[in-house]
């Protein structure tokens, strides 16, 4: 499949851009009579992992921004945290403690603020 998709994007798109994670994005040649506009889609590096997008290309993707984020200037305040893989159905994932797949299989206490409900 993907050499399809690597067939489809050189005949029909044009490459737009690269980002960190080295996924390309492509934008169509011709309009799509369907919806009036360009399609854009990506070509991801490795495994398709669609939180391997940043906010910025993920923006231009979905014609939310029409301006190719390689010209903008990238903001990175000291508040902001490095973007983290989705990590669920992996080994890294987080089970919370008392879960079956946990490491620690100790529930945590009950703290004495719940009463259940009776009906009358």
């Amino acid at each position: 499949m993907e050499l399809v998709n690597k067939v489809f994007s050189k005949l029909f798109g044009t490459k737009v851009g690269e980002d960190e994670f080295g996924n390309i994005f492509y934008e169509s040649k011709k309009l799509s009579r369907y919806f009036g506009r360009y399609m854009r889609w990506v070509l991801y590096n490795g495994i398709p992992e669609p939180t391997k997008v940043s906010a910025e290309w993920y923006s231009w993707l979905h014609h939310q921004d029409n301006e190719i984020p390689l010209s903008k200037k990238s903001t990175n305040h000291k508040w902001m945290k490095h973007r983290n893989l989705n990590l669920t159905g992996s080994k890294l994932s987080y089970f919370p403690p008392g879960h079956f797949l946990s490491k620690s299989k100790a529930k945590p206490k009950s703290t004495g603020d719940y009463t259940t409900w009776t009906p009358k």
